[in-house]
């Protein structure tokens, strides 16, 4: 089986849709994804993740199953730097990185700043949530695998967002998400492929054959979108949204 994370398209968080970029991004992702024979897909809540799953879904007269789960990793933690609970994916490198505890899988849950705040609950419901729809499809968590007794290659589409992509990377990975909130970027409407390998017959396992992928883009010269990016190289601003839209909500 595979499944394709998709993360929305530009956003203008404002509205909580896509700007006139975004639209031109998810036009050009509808291209790419209508290629493909989808069993199922899958959208966050939020509109702009809906937004950028109607470009496709239009295309193929199909329709996506909302999962109140799948909207933007809701988690807060205190953050030090800023003294306010905050997003656990904007840490500046030096803190989070004084605390060996985020690269364990069943230690970084216990740290008292990520325990002092709403992740743990919303990190379950996400795990709750991928589990109970995998086992829908046949797919039943046991340990660090799921156990399948008939394993096809189907495709799920997931519409979502960056946060919560990591979320499940991690979860299906075994790989704690801090370092992968902190180290890796999926920018706006890119495609992460995760795949199952099944060496054991009935035993399954995951594995990220491709990362943030924008091929799409690529294609047709059209520049990636800084969204969700720290500045390359110091500004002064220490924000992820592009200069057009500093100020905007995340």
């Amino acid at each position: 089986m595979k499944i394709l994370l998709v993360r929305h398209a530009e956003p203008d968080y404002t509205i909580d849709s896509l700007t006139p970029k975004g639209r031109r991004e998810a036009e050009l992702l509808s291209r790419r994804l209508c290629k493909l024979d989808v069993k199922n897909f899958y959208v966050s809540p939020q509109g702009r993740a809906r937004d950028t799953s109607s470009y496709t879904l239009n295309k193929l007269n199909r329709t996506a199953e909302v999962l109140p789960w799948l909207a933007e990793f809701r988690g807060r933690c205190f953050n030090p730097a800023e003294g306010r609970q905050d997003i656990p994916w904007d840490y500046r490198p030096r803190e989070w990185n004084a605390h060996p505890e985020f690269y364990k899988p069943d230690a970084w849950l216990k740290n008292p700043q990520v325990q002092d705040g709403t992740v743990q609950a919303i990190w379950d419901e996400t795990v709750a949530g991928l589990d109970g729809l995998l086992a829908q499809h046949g797919y039943h968590r046991d340990g660090p695998i799921y156990r399948c007794e008939d394993n096809k290659p189907d495709t799920l589409v997931f519409f979502c967002h960056f946060g919560i992509s990591m979320a499940l990377l991690s979860h299906l990975c075994g790989i704690p998400p801090i370092p992968l909130w902190q180290c890796f970027c999926m920018q706006p409407s890119s495609v992460t492929t995760i795949i199952t390998e099944e060496r054991i017959k009935g035993e399954v396992s995951f594995r990220c054959m491709g990362l943030g992928d924008l091929s799409h883009l690529y294609v047709a010269d059209e520049p990636y979108s800084t969204a969700g990016l720290f500045s390359e190289c110091y500004t002064g601003s220490d924000s992820t949204c592009p200069p057009e839209c500093l100020g905007k909500t995340e």
